[in-house]
């Protein structure tokens, strides 16, 4: 919580780093679908970033949770400046129970947090127990399945990540992020394995489990700029279904 309090604005700004938008959010946003009336839990919402865009995308109540007293904030302070009707709060999301459950969970880069594989299953047992019989799950991770070997630069999509050249389960992937303004900071996720990934679904309680492969929103699909991020992504998207 301390970690994501101090970086929380630079963190809240690497939203505009042009990849966030022109693959993230158009991959994302393809994997969900039409969200049109759904209740959906942002769990890890950091900013609300995701919050917002998902009740401008239609969902009927969206309720964004995350760990960070200050990004709460910050999530607070948007929704009060341009009133959208999304609910924060602030809790941790290992013991977080669901009042009600959902019809959608997004969880952009949460499970990466998980040093354990007992602590990866607790936050795969929050996002299952919170959905309906039938309710999906979706968000993006570190991409485990292909880890970096040591450091390695996305210089051109201001990312940069490194970490023992073979990992082990809980060792740190250190992230640095450059912002648009030059502005950087760095935060560490930790390596699990494929396999204590499909586990930790499996036994949570999920009936189905998958990668994604990221997608280029269409107005960039003939830049070349975008060539090495679809073919070596840092990151990925994932889909669950309870």
């Amino acid at each position: 919580m301390a970690e994501y309090d101090a970086i929380a604005e630079e963190y809240r700004d690497s939203k505009q780093i042009r990849f966030r938008g022109v693959i993230e959010r158009f991959t994302l946003f393809q994997i969900l679908g039409d969200i049109n009336g759904s209740r959906v839990l942002d769990l890890a919402c950091g900013d609300g970033f995701y919050t917002r865009l998902l009740k401008r995308a239609g969902a009927a109540a969206v309720t964004g949770i995350d760990i960070s007293a200050e990004m709460i904030r910050l999530a607070k302070q948007a929704e009060a400046e341009h009133p959208l009707g999304c609910t924060y709060l602030q809790r941790d999301v290992a013991t977080f129970e669901a009042s009600a459950t959902v019809d959608v969970v997004v969880a952009v880069y949460l499970l990466n947090y998980a040093k354990t594989a007992e602590q990866l299953l607790r936050f795969c047992q929050v996002c299952h127990d919170s959905l309906r019989p039938g309710g999906r799950l979706v968000g993006f991770n570190d991409n485990i399945q292909n880890p970096p070997k040591g450091t390695v630069s996305w210089k051109e999509y201001g990312l940069a990540k490194a970490c023992r050249p073979d990992p082990v389960e809980g060792d740190v992937i250190r992230y640095s992020i450059t912002n648009s303004d030059g502005r950087r900071f760095e935060l560490d996720n930790f390596y699990l394995s494929p396999k204590t990934y499909r586990s930790a679904f499996r036994d949570a309680g999920f009936r189905e489990f998958r990668w994604h492969d990221v997608s280029v929103h269409p107005a960039e699909r003939s830049n070349p700029h975008w060539d090495r991020f679809v073919a070596d992504p840092p990151v990925l998207p994932f889909s669950a279904i309870r």
